[in-house]
């Protein structure tokens, strides 16, 4: 049993500007004292969209002009520091479908197309044009296409890379392990009985 493939994704984003954008920027350890994911999305980015004290920064995230937005777009380096795979969970349980930005830390690129959030890699120029772009007009629909590798906004188009591994377990819906693995079972079963 695959997953759905993802060929594309569409949506409106929202710039957050930054190069080293670390984990524990988009999630604070303290949230990290959960049973489950469940509700990791309301804390992403917490302190650099609030106060202490639960006063909003006017993050991007957070302004109107940039409300449902699904598409991040960052600088380089994104998902740096420490490994934790609370970081993707935050940034998809927010309603984020991919992230854009100049390249990623291997270990966050990995979690996150784990659970179908592609992570796309852009030149320096493209992302600075892309951000300009939604800045100005944040209505403008984004488009990834996962295939063509090329994201287009408006008159905008840049191509973008992403790991050939990656790329084809998103196109295939074959990009999250433990699925592969449970639809595999009978066979898994089929070869631990043939072992000593």
């Amino acid at each position: 049993m695959s997953l759905s493939p993802i060929r594309k994704v569409s949506g409106r984003a929202v710039p957050v500007e930054g190069d080293d954008i670390d984990t524990d920027r988009i999630i604070p350890a303290r949230y990290m004292r959960c049973v489950t994911f469940d509700g990791l999305g309301e804390f992403l980015f917490r302190d650099i969209r609030q106060t202490p004290d639960g006063q909003s920064k006017n993050h991007p995230i957070d302004q109107p002009k940039f409300q449902g937005a699904t598409i991040l777009v960052s600088g380089m380096n994104f998902g740096c520091g420490s490994s934790r795979e609370h970081a993707p969970q935050a940034i998809v349980r927010a309603g984020f479908k991919a992230v854009i930005a100049g390249n990623f830390a291997e270990i966050f690129f990995g979690n996150s197309t784990t659970l179908g959030l592609p992570c796309v890699s852009a030149k320096k120029e493209d992302l600075q044009a892309l951000t300009r772009l939604i800045g100005s007009e944040p209505g403008t629909p984004v488009e990834i296409d996962l295939e063509k590798l090329n994201v287009t906004a408006g008159k905008l188009s840049f191509p973008v890379t992403l790991k050939a591994s990656a790329q084809q377990g998103l196109l295939s819906g074959r990009y999250d392990a433990i699925a592969d693995l449970l639809a595999n079972l009978p066979k898994v079963r089929e070869l631990a009985g043939k072992l000593p």
